[in-house]
């Protein structure tokens, strides 16, 4: 099956998911709604799993969410999470009939799973948010890190669409190719604002930019401490002191 391809999940593919997996289960439930992309489905799943081998628990808050599939995928994976906001300018009206089919295989996600249609400049975050984002495209990545930052949230994106015109590569476009200096200058960013920064990659055949990066605020206790400086003594200065 080619997992990059955008032709909608439908029944006539359950038979491509019949084992006894927890991503078996989701597709086939993407299946059964019959409105998802496949590069979705794939997508949002290595994403999902990624991010809650580091993550646990807090409020899911998945900007630009398109389906919302990623956040309800991270409820099912970590069912101390509370709820998920997926949140969106314009979330496609079968974004409900895929909640709807995600709940009649996973009942306890009933009245859990908010779909919200709103500027994500709007959205109020805490720091005991898990901010994520899949495929936030060109500088909404930027809005959605400068928004976790400022709330001091953990966040995760895999950025797309980098717009170069007006980004900031860090000086680094003479070593790298735009979008990689964009994504390493965030990195940059987000270790200049006090998070501690985790690359990964999911895989290239479901999408070129594969790029995955999660953050958290670095605990005071875990930031670097730099000794003092002091003015050298005039014997120090010698040449002798150097030997």
């Amino acid at each position: 099956m080619e997992r990059a391809s955008r032709n909608r999940l439908t029944a006539r593919l359950l038979p491509q998911f019949a084992g006894t997996t927890l991503f078996d289960a989701i597709a086939r439930a993407a299946c059964r709604a019959g409105c998802l992309p496949r590069k979705e489905l794939f997508e949002a799943w290595e994403v999902a799993r990624r991010v809650r081998r580091r993550f646990r628990g807090g409020r899911i808050v998945d900007l630009a969410c398109g389906h919302g599939l990623l956040a309800q995928i991270l409820l099912v994976l970590d069912d101390s999470s509370p709820l998920a906001l997926a949140v969106d300018r314009r979330i496609p009206a079968s974004a409900a009939t895929l909640a709807a089919a995600l709940r009649q295989q996973w009942p306890r996600l009933q009245e859990r799973i908010h779909l919200v249609e709103t500027d994500l400049a709007g959205v109020s975050l805490h720091a005991d948010d898990l901010v994520v984002s899949a495929h936030a495209c060109g500088g909404l990545t930027d809005l959605i890190l400068d928004r976790a930052v400022a709330a001091g949230a953990r966040v995760a994106v895999l950025p797309c669409c980098h717009d170069l015109k007006a980004a900031d590569l860090g000086g680094l476009d003479g070593w790298l190719d735009g979008p990689l200096a964009m994504d390493a200058a965030r990195v940059a960013r987000l270790r200049a604002q006090g998070y501690r920064v985790f690359t990964q990659q999911i895989p290239a055949e479901i999408t070129p930019q594969n790029r995955l990066l999660l953050a958290e605020p670095m605990h005071p206790l875990d930031k670097p401490v730099f000794a003092a400086t002091r003015t050298p003594q005039d014997s120090e200065l010698s040449p002798a002191a150097w030997l």
